[in-house]
């Protein structure tokens, strides 16, 4: 019997090629580490945080995209396979097509699955009948066709219980098509019903203000620890249920945009490395020096690493300095030295030119990062500095390695 041939074997492999993975990896090559290999699939590379505007009518869906090869860094070897299995103890990942690679350290950013089966009858709906969602670059745009054509009626925006990316990202949009509204003056003969999980609008006391404040000047229903939990798109109608008092009310719509239930990859959630306390499956990781708590080897990021702050790109920012720190502390034989403090953005378009920018940590203080600027408050420059600024950053600092 012929026996299975050996894995190939990397000093240091990156599973997932998204923010954090690209991020790692340029950081890595600039810290002189030679042996990188990066497993990914996609051969199309996003810049997600634009979809908000797209979907608002701000910017054209070509501005987000590049080719994964243009984002990959001189020097890593791009394995073009998805991941299926990894073995910690054996230190191996397995793709689907059955290859196996071993790897001295291994750096998790596969990011997150979106659930759109989660929610009953919301994935037939999708595109068409007005229902629409900013979490998927193809219909985007059809998020704003939805806005643009709507005159009256009832818009429902929702947001499922559950860690999310970008967790602003459901309340920006209704924000976005409600100033348009309002500039066209149709904003009085809609209903805009805002469906949030949480029971407050922002989980830091000065920014949950602020929005509440936001939506009572459009005239927006906020529906706090409510989420949609059915959809007939046939129908156009909603289920909200009230999850403080159990009631569920049926809502009929003439736009829906609904944001899925999120998890971790399958072979993730049911690998060992997945954190027990963690019920969508994402990946344990000691929350200041992201290194797996039973396979110190394993160092996990971004969206599919269970830390307890907001799944964005700016905590993917400040994560991937810590982690290279500590996983090239590892490779010498010193203990992990620097620490994540938790540190994410949100920055929360509320008007077609307005934004306010919320910096907080583990602690929910916030950690402003601009000084002499009041980002509490909405800003006409931070609405520039989302549309044209963080886009160049991402592209030019971020993956590059030097942001």
């Amino acid at each position: 019997m012929t026996p299975p041939p050996a894995p190939h074997h990397h000093q240091i492999l990156i599973v997932g090629g998204g923010t954090a993975g690209i991020t790692v990896a340029a950081r890595l090559r600039r810290a002189g580490v030679r042996d990188i290999a990066l497993l990914e699939p996609s051969e199309t590379h996003w810049y997600q945080p634009l979809w908000t505007l797209v979907g608002g009518g701000q910017a054209p869906l070509r501005a987000s995209l590049r080719t994964e090869a243009e984002v990959i860094p001189p020097g890593v070897r791009w394995l073009r396979e998805r991941a299926s299995a990894v073995d910690p103890v054996a230190r191996t990942v397995t793709t689907t097509s059955g290859r196996v690679f071993s790897y001295g350290r291994l750096v998790l950013a596969p990011g997150l699955q979106l659930d759109w089966d989660g929610i009953p009858g919301l994935a037939p709906a999708l595109g068409h009948g007005g229902v629409s969602s900013n979490y998927r670059p193809d219909l985007a745009p059809y998020t704003w066709e939805a806005i643009r054509r709507m005159r009256r009626g009832t818009a429902l925006f929702t947001m499922p219980s559950g860690p999310v990316k970008c967790g602003g990202a459901p309340q920006k949009i209704a924000y976005l098509a409600a100033d348009h509204w309002r500039k066209r003056g149709v904003l009085g003969a809609i209903r805009i019903i805002l469906v949030l999980p949480e029971p407050a609008m922002f989980k830091v006391p000065v920014f949950d203000r602020a929005l509440t404040e936001t939506a009572r000047r459009y005239g927006i229903e906020v529906r706090l620890s409510s989420e949609m939990t059915s959809l007939d798109g046939a129908a156009r109608e909603a289920v909200v249920t009230d999850h403080t008092t159990g009631a569920a009310e049926t809502l009929r719509y003439d736009l829906l945009h609904a944001v899925p239930p999120q998890r971790a990859p399958q072979w993730l959630a049911e690998s060992p490395l997945a954190d027990p306390a963690s019920p969508h499956g994402y990946v344990a990781a000691d929350r200041t020096t992201l290194q797996h708590p039973d396979f110190p080897e394993v160092f996990a990021l971004g969206d599919a690493a269970h830390l307890p702050t907001s799944k964005t790109g700016a905590a993917i920012r400040k994560q991937a300095p810590v982690l290279v720190a500590n996983l090239l502390d590892g490779l010498r034989g010193r203990p992990a030295a620097a620490h994540y403090d938790g540190y994410t953005s949100c920055p929360l378009v509320t008007a077609r030119h307005k934004m306010l920018l919320a910096e907080f940590d583990y602690d929910l203080r916030p950690a402003p990062s601009i000084p002499f600027l009041d980002t509490t408050r909405e800003r006409t420059d931070m609405w520039f500095l989302k549309r044209y600024g963080l886009p160049q950053l991402y592209f030019k600092g971020m993956l590059k390695g030097l942001a």
